[in-house]
């Protein structure tokens, strides 16, 4: 994790196409935040956008906006994800699930800066920082025919990739305390001390679900230690021996 916050120091100085790869639940998009809050643009808009989120129909409209008529439903013009970023960030994450006619969209926003609505002849141009996310391998996805290989190679500019929980050691006792501190705020209670046994069934899980499934495990843990203590029993049953 020291080498990822050194990249993401370095990158934050610049205008750079930054991808952020990892397993789902790492903490992508909190990078993504980190580089647009110390970056040159931070005064401008941080707009997120997840291209998983909304079925393929709609998010060429919804990343590049829409006149009125353009569709049924569309009642009046809409600015897009890009129009709403001009000055700031967007963060495309899971861009690995754009269709080829989005995927084809962006890559031209990423080489000119400019697009139409949906339903416009009119050339918009945005003054725009890129950042991307997946947690799919892009580098498979282009020898299968899957993701454009151009856009793979404007997108991965500077790769950040973010290491699985289960591979970073400490970090999950540190997290866990950051989280079990956090909670304990949040609901207006002392901070409970995690047992011994607990934090041994905490450094020893696999964390499938990663960052945020030890957030989760935590939010739940505080809820139950009703006796100033979080004891192995207040862990999920997966974390327990089998």
């Amino acid at each position: 994790m020291q080498a990822v916050y050194r990249l993401i120091e370095k990158v934050c100085r610049a205008r750079t196409t930054v991808l952020i790869l990892g397993e789902s639940g790492v903490g992508k998009e909190r990078v993504a935040s980190a580089i647009h809050q110390n970056s040159h643009c931070a005064d401008g808009p941080f707009v997120k956008f997840n291209c998983a989120s909304l079925p393929e129909s709609v998010i060429e409209s919804e990343l590049f906006g829409h006149e009125k008529g353009a569709f049924t439903g569309a009642i009046s013009r809409r600015a897009g994800r890009f129009e709403e970023a001009d000055g700031g960030t967007i963060f495309l994450d899971e861009v690995g699930e754009l269709s080829p006619s989005a995927q084809s969209k962006l890559l031209r926003v990423l080489q000119e800066r400019s697009f139409e609505r949906v339903g416009s002849n009119e050339t918009l141009r945005v003054n725009v920082r890129i950042l991307a996310a997946t947690h799919r391998n892009l580098a498979e996805m282009v020898e299968k025919g899957l993701f454009r290989e151009d856009l793979y190679y404007r997108l991965n500019v500077f790769p950040v990739d973010i290491p699985p929980l289960r591979e970073r050691g400490s970090d999950i006792l540190i997290l866990a305390d950051y989280f079990n501190a956090h909670f304990a705020r949040e609901q207006h209670v002392d901070v409970p001390t995690i047992a011994t046994p607990a934090l041994n069934l905490l450094l020893n899980y696999a964390w499938p679900g990663n960052v945020r499934e030890l957030e989760n495990v935590m939010e739940r843990a505080v809820l139950l230690a009703d006796d100033g203590m979080i004891h192995s029993y207040h862990l999920p049953l997966n974390l327990q021996p089998r």
